[in-house]
């Protein structure tokens, strides 16, 4: 089993090289781990801090197409290396890097096809009351119309198996948090 762990990134410079620092070498679960560094058309160091910081794999979109063309890139390339699970996470070091071997447990158990990773939002220091009450109100829109209790909509600490990147159509170039958990929803 192979694990791809896939890190977008728009001018990540100043944090990337400790975020990659942190991914775990092996999962227990896989033969095999490799980073990949999906960097969207950045204007700074992002694609020398990758290769230089170890990354396996760095896919240059050459432009700045937003967060949901990256990940979507991203997954294309996972599966042409040919991952059996993609884990997503950001380059700015937000999740716990030593969650991941917890994250994709439910997918070796084969008890999910998706898992999504979970942030304290309430316990958030850089997120103002503002964008936390938002947070909330979105994550009950989706919850709703995907039919899930998600309590972390925009989480990008994410967990795929093959079978459901096949079954993913992003069409948003901004986002892709909201829309693939909808999506995931109805393919069930």
């Amino acid at each position: 089993m192979k694990l791809i762990i896939q890190v977008p990134c728009f001018n990540e410079e100043a944090c990337l090289a400790e975020s990659l620092a942190a991914l775990p070498r092996k999962v227990a679960g896989f033969d095999s781990l490799e980073v990949l560094v999906v960097d969207d058309g950045s204007v700074d160091r992002t694609c020398e801090i990758a290769r230089a910081s170890g990354a396996h794999h760095v896919l240059s979109l050459g432009s700045h197409q937003g967060l949901a063309r990256a990940f979507q890139a991203g997954l294309q390339r996972s599966l042409e290396l040919g991952a059996d699970v993609v884990v997503n996470t950001d380059a700015d070091n937000q999740y716990h890097a030593g969650d991941i071997e917890k994250l994709v447990q439910p997918i070796l158990e084969r008890r999910a096809d998706i898992v999504i990773g979970c942030r304290p939002i309430s316990r958030m220091d850089e997120f103002s009351a503002l964008k936390k009450m938002l947070q909330g109100v979105g994550s009950r829109v989706v919850c709703w119309a995907a039919n899930q209790d998600i309590p972390d909509v925009t989480t990008g600490f994410r967990a795929y198996n093959r079978e459901a990147v096949l079954r993913l159509d992003v069409r948003s170039s901004y986002t892709y948090t909201h829309e693939t958990i909808i999506q995931a929803s109805r393919k069930q």
